[in-house]
């Protein structure tokens, strides 16, 4: 192997990697000598069902190019399942510097059709498939004393909303919480917490209205696995806690930013209603 490889001998664990985005991640990590568990239920887009081919095709993928790679069939959104896809990593390969979150499903439906099954599944899949094995890798982190990278997955929704994607944009919304407060607890572990926000044509979003009749390369899960070796390797620096959104060839990083605001000439008076709505101008002024 070439000594210009970014991951080398590095032990990373993908989820989500049977299909899509996951799948070019775990790939891609291989390809740059990273030792990968490819973990997938192989489940429906909706959560339902489970099919361990997905994974166990990734893992022979990378195999038979000559990298190394672990398959773990289980639902990483139920802690024990999430604690063993972390041990699996740690017993095959000794232990582990990169947790890559992109297991996900999606029903997708507007505010007023949305029932609470379809919310309740969504919600929690997708932000515990995000904490659970966050909160295991960091636990490995804190003891090996090395420090680590864990990129998770939000959504453009999930910081702009976007029509139909209710649950979605409210899972995304809390996993980016979650990328922030992360990044804050696990600093002093020297523990980078980064998401991608992704706009790619996948199982998952095929039948967006954003994607119906564009070619399928333009906006392929090829272009967001380089962000992720970039997320998981020193090139980030001291980068953590940051977004970085990937749609097809442009990267671009999202921000919550906070306006100069206004303040009141006396520090003891509230706010009037009526004065709020003359200033909004003045106060909402970046």
């Amino acid at each position: 192997m070439s000594d210009e490889l970014l991951m080398r001998d590095k032990v990373a664990v993908v989820t989500g990697a049977g299909r899509g985005i996951g799948r070019a991640i775990a790939v891609a990590f291989a390809q740059q000598g990273a030792r990968v568990v490819v973990n997938d239920l192989g489940c429906g887009k909706d959560g339902t069902g489970k099919d361990p081919s997905p994974a166990d095709e990734v893992t022979h993928e990378i195999i038979i190019r000559g990298g190394q790679a672990t398959a773990h069939h289980g639902d990483a959104s139920d802690a024990a399942q999430a604690q063993s896809l972390i041990d699996l990593a740690t017993s095959t390969y000794g232990g582990l510097d990169v947790l890559v979150c992109m297991a996900g499903i999606a029903r997708d439906k507007t505010a007023l059709k949305m029932d609470e099954a379809s919310f309740d599944a969504v919600y929690r899949n997708n932000v515990k498939s995000a904490l659970l094995p966050a909160q295991a890798a960091a636990r490995v982190f804190a003891q090996q004393r090395r420090g680590g990278h864990i990129v998770l997955c939000t959504s453009i929704a999930g910081l702009f909303g976007n029509y139909g994607q209710l649950n979605g944009a409210a899972a995304s919304g809390a996993v980016y919480g979650m990328t922030r407060t992360l990044a804050i607890e696990l600093k002093k572990q020297e523990v980078r917490v980064n998401a991608i926000a992704p706009v790619a044509r996948t199982r998952m979003t095929d039948e967006l209205p954003m994607f119906q009749g564009m070619p399928e390369e333009s906006y392929g899960a090829q272009f967001v696995a380089p962000v992720a070796v970039f997320l998981s390797t020193k090139l980030c620096g001291e980068l953590t806690g940051e977004v970085l959104s990937v749609a097809g060839a442009k990267v671009s990083v999202y921000r919550v930013m906070e306006s100069e605001g206004a303040v009141l000439d006396d520090p003891r008076s509230v706010w009037d209603p009526r004065e709020i709505a003359r200033r909004f101008d003045d106060l909402s002024r970046l």
